[in-house]
């Protein structure tokens, strides 16, 4: 059967303009917005700000719920229309090319005074979606306000700087004159490279620079890597997890079931910020089908955010009993003092040198290197090593996943590059011990807690508690010594899948 009456809506079917700038589906939108007190959409004085306008899906969902909110009050429609856009909803696009596209989305118009605008009382083309050309301020390579390279964004006038309005300043009240109810938006993601091939995260800058606006509520959604990790976010996520005015936090570990074909690592959230009302976050993990939650919960209950709130009751569990953490037998990163991309080695082994364990083109290979070109840490030349390759597989996945790329025993004397983190012992034995250690599922569920991305850091480690190493080990025995329960047993189980014992070690070409 031909359907021929379908009229979709023209904002769920753009496509994004990065995977860090990110279009919202109006579905979406209106799940945000559903944070929000109902009664806001029957008050004519409510002000509304998206400061990040991309389509202006935002502004055009809440102009539908004031229309509706709004009737009885305002029985004429085209003035209850003229009075919702000139008054009460306001938007900063982020680009000259998305003002276009807000005013369009919202008021019907590339212009806010067309002939063919919704509203009848703009004398402006740009009506209340503010957009001007920005320069970022450098100083030192670095802008001050958001932190791009001035090598990569100082740029000539005809292309785009991303110099967004609402952070490249320091009165972003000044703007529109006026205070704001509700901040709510999707920002910018993160800025390309720094110069040092590292992403410059940007929207927690939007975030404090919205507090900073003291609105009644602030609603945005966010890439989640926050919570574990993510470059420059230390301080940021400490004043999000003590922050006791976020109520809400809806999280969703795999991103692109929120935005189709787009990959977030770590997955994205959005959260409701309530000025007066202080309390516990209600948080939601959404996961394919399963919702588990609303869940009461005190987001500072450690230095990251545990994810699923059923894992937080196994970890307490497993902290209680106090031991000390695996990462006192762990390495520091670039612990020999050798990049990933280190090739200062040879391919043969000669008198006297040393074997080099490094990860070239995805695959594991062994150099050689002369024991006096060693010059950082050589106390640890001399061990037995449990090698655990940086980057492993994401989690936030569909399927449960291994988390961590498979662990290699390196001999004594050995060497690697940043390629890998390492355990070290005295002995094989205690090796083979901490190797079969690092494959069981518990291992690795209590990494995942504070692992969010690819990169698995030192301080991902730090939740694993130390062992005796006489002896190999098994997810058996460490469900019996901890007293797990079957329900906590099948729930890690069906996170974490096995993980065998096969390790490929490739010759370099």
């Amino acid at each position: 059967m031909i359907i021929t009456n379908y009229n979709p809506d023209v904002l769920s079917c753009l496509a994004n303009l990065s995977n860090d700038e990110v279009f919202t589906p109006p579905s979406l939108a209106n799940e945000i917005l559903d944070l929000l007190p109902a009664s806001i959409w029957g008050n004519p004085n409510t002000t509304f700000l998206d400061p990040v306008c991309k389509s202006g899906v935002f502004l055009r969902e809440i102009a539908k719920r004031l229309d509706k909110g709004l009737e009885t009050q305002m029985p004429d429609k085209q003035k209850r229309i003229n009075h919702i856009f000139t008054k009460q909803l306001f938007g900063i696009a982020i680009t000259e090319l998305t003002s276009l596209l807000s005013r369009r989305g919202l008021y019907g118009s590339k212009t806010a005074n067309g002939q063919y605008s919704f509203c009848e009382k703009f004398s402006n083309e740009q009506g209340n979606i503010y957009f001007k050309k920005m320069k970022h301020s450098w100083t030192d390579g670095k802008c001050n306000y958001c932190g791009a390279s001035q090598e990569v964004y100082d740029r000539e006038d005809p292309l785009e700087t991303y110099a967004y309005n609402f952070i490249h300043t320091d009165n972003p009240e000044k703007i529109f004159n006026m205070k704001f109810d509700v901040i709510v938006g999707n920002p910018p993601y993160q800025l390309g490279s720094d110069g040092n091939n590292r992403d410059i995260p940007v929207y927690n800058k939007f975030i404090e620079q919205a507090i900073k606006l003291n609105p009644r509520f602030i609603c945005m959604i966010i890439p989640s890597r926050w919570m574990a990790g993510g470059l420059g976010l230390s301080e940021f996520r400490r004043n999000m997890l003590t922050d006791k005015r976020i109520r809400s936090l809806v999280d969703y570990p795999v991103a692109n079931e929120v935005f189709s074909g787009v990959e977030i690592k770590g997955g994205v959230c959005y959260f409701l910020w309530n000025r007066d009302n202080e309390g516990l976050c209600l948080v939601t993990t959404i996961r394919g089908e399963e919702v588990y939650g609303p869940v009461e919960r005190n987001l500072s209950e450690y230095d990251v955010f545990v994810r699923d709130s059923r894992a937080v009751k196994i970890l307490n569990k497993i902290l209680s009993y106090k031991e000390d953490s695996i990462i006192e037998l762990l390495s520091v990163d670039k612990e020999f003092g050798w990049t990933s991309n280190f090739t200062g080695f040879q391919k043969n082994k000669k008198e006297g040198s040393v074997p080099i364990y490094y990860i070239k083109n995805g695959k594991r290979n062994i150099g050689w290197i002369s024991r006096k070109e060693i010059t950082k840490s050589p106390h640890l030349v001399n061990t037995w090593k449990i090698l655990v390759p940086k980057a492993g597989s994401d989690g936030g996945k569909k399927i449960p996943d291994i988390v961590l790329g498979k662990p290699l025993i390196a001999p004594n004397p050995s060497v690697c590059t940043q390629s890998y983190l390492f355990f070290y012992v005295k002995s094989k034995k205690q090796a083979e011990s901490i190797q079969s250690y690092f494959r069981t599922r518990f291992f690795r569920f209590l990494v995942s807690l504070r692992k969010i991305t690819q990169d698995a850091t030192r301080s991902t480690y730090s939740w694993v508690p130390i062992q005796d190493w006489d002896s190999f080990w098994n997810d058996e025995k460490l469900f019996k010594k901890y007293k797990l329960n079957k329900q906590e047993i099948a729930f890690i189980e069906s996170m974490i899948k096995p993980m065998d014992s096969s390790v490929n070690i490739e010759a370099d070409e």
